[in-house]
């Protein structure tokens, strides 16, 4: 039961790394993946904070 426990926990542990390390590299690979639809909506995005209410 011990062993059963260890390993379960060690599987969890990695896969959810793995998981997590997938998950990022697909949000960054998003960001800079080239598109000029995309690229005019982050422009847009990043001059919120600029806007003038």
């Amino acid at each position: 039961m011990h062993e059963t426990y260890l390993w379960l926990a060690s599987f969890a542990q990695t896969g959810g790394l793995l998981l997590f390390v997938l998950g990022f590299l697909l949000v960054v690979a998003y960001v800079f993946w080239p598109s000029k639809a995309r690229k005019h909506d982050f422009d847009e995005a990043a001059n919120i904070p600029l806007k003038e209410d």
